[in-house]
């Protein structure tokens, strides 16, 4: 689902942005409710941020990559943790890229997001190449999601990947 964001573009660039887990749900500008293998998951566009809501038998999670005031933890390049019976792992990425090639990189992955049934971007007002795009997909027991945060006066791409699967019992290795 492709959308445009009713709001002005904030996140000044990539370095404001911080990671959290377990807040509570905040203001969206436009959400994707799924179902996928039994799990409950809310994708949410916080402007150029996003949050993501994960409900399931084994308990649930809440993801935020935004602007958050007063957070000490910036964005990770990589983070494993224990959730409650699920182990969880996000990665970080930042893309440098020329006018051009930006450009090039948004099309590509507004069209990617813009028709896939998992999927969600909100484009801001202004300029097409200021987004904010998410992907989920159920893969071998995990819950997946990417999402794709556009600072184009920067040429910046910021690329996350998020995973959340119960935890195998050593007896069960």
């Amino acid at each position: 689902m492709l959308t445009t964001l009713n709001t002005a573009y904030t996140d000044t660039n990539a370095a404001d942005l911080a990671w959290a887990l377990g807040r509570e749900p905040l203001p969206a500008l436009a959400t994707l409710d799924l179902e996928l293998s039994g799990a409950r998951l809310e994708l949410r566009l916080l402007g150029a941020s996003h949050q993501v809501l994960l409900d399931e038998e084994h308990g649930s999670c809440s993801e935020t990559v935004a602007c958050i005031p007063g957070s000490s933890t910036p964005l990770p390049l990589g983070v494993a943790k224990r959730v409650g019976d699920w182990e969880y792992e996000f990665a970080a990425h930042v893309e440098h890229l020329t006018e051009g090639q930006f450009a090039g990189r948004a099309q590509e992955l507004l069209a990617l997001v813009a028709d896939h049934p998992n999927g969600l971007a909100g484009v801001f007002p202004g300029s097409p190449h200021a987004f904010t795009a998410m992907l989920a997909q159920y893969h071998e027991g995990q819950v997946q999601w990417r999402t794709w945060h556009a600072y184009p006066q920067d040429g910046q791409l910021v690329a996350t990947r998020s995973r959340v699967g119960v935890r195998m019992p050593v007896a069960a290795l």
